[in-house]
């Protein structure tokens, strides 16, 4: 297992082609889609950064999301389905991280400060029982993909939640809040791009450039709808 680097490039792609609607809390299916993101976070961790290969055991897996052997594979074999990760591409315990580019095409995904003795903190706080926990998760990954690397936030109003992420409207704040509480997102208020004085919301994902946020940068950024 590679040693945890602070963060990783994390495939983007299929999130901004509105991949992360398929992941609902629907048909009994919620707490599945819901391992399968979680199971991806682990992944990429700790894929090779040249490669985009992942070596990681079962027992290795199942420690850093928390997550059962059961509902590991299940979630595994969503991630399969949707052609996200390919299996065992170099021999069994490997994952492939599908479409991923050490060149283009990812977001900075934070690794290495999510982490407490061997698994990631946050995750022991779901319990698989609440939609919120997968809307939340569906918005850490978005946040991650819509962050502007020269602010280090992700602007980003309901609508475009809703679209990307298909989390209800009435659902986003819930999510949001959920994410803070766990200490995955900063929520930083910011000149709104509409109005003159108006204020808008923007997200920072925590253990991800630390040193840049608004304490650093000011109010003075420039931002734009998204």
């Amino acid at each position: 297992m590679i040693k945890l680097q602070p963060w990783i490039k994390l495939p983007n792609l299929w999130i901004e082609n509105h991949g992360l609607r398929a992941f609902r809390w629907s048909q009994g299916e919620g707490a599945n889609n819901l391992a399968a993101l979680m199971a991806l976070t682990a992944i990429s961790h700790h894929a090779d950064a040249e490669s985009g290969i992942a070596r990681l055991t079962y027992d290795t897996l199942s420690t850093s999301t928390t997550l059962s052997r059961a509902k590991l594979s299940a979630g595994l074999s969503i991630l399969v389905d949707r052609h996200i990760i390919k299996r065992d591409p170099e021999g069994r315990s490997t994952y492939l991280m599908i479409g991923y580019n050490p060149k283009m095409g990812w977001a900075q995904f934070p690794a290495q400060g999510l982490y407490h003795n061997g698994a990631i903190e946050a995750f022991s706080n779901f319990h698989l029982r609440l939609p919120a926990e997968l809307e939340a998760l569906k918005l850490f990954f978005l946040f991650a993909s819509r962050r502007d690397r020269k602010n280090n936030m992700a602007k980003i109003g309901y609508d475009k939640i809703e679209e990307y992420s298909g989390v209800a409207h009435n659902n986003i704040r819930r999510a949001i809040s959920l994410l803070g509480a766990n200490g995955l997102v900063h929520i930083e208020h910011v000149p709104s791009g509409m109005y003159q004085y108006g204020v808008a919301s923007a997200y920072r994902l925590t253990h991800l450039n630390t040193r840049q946020h608004m304490g650093t940068s000011g109010r003075s950024t420039d931002f734009l709808e998204s």
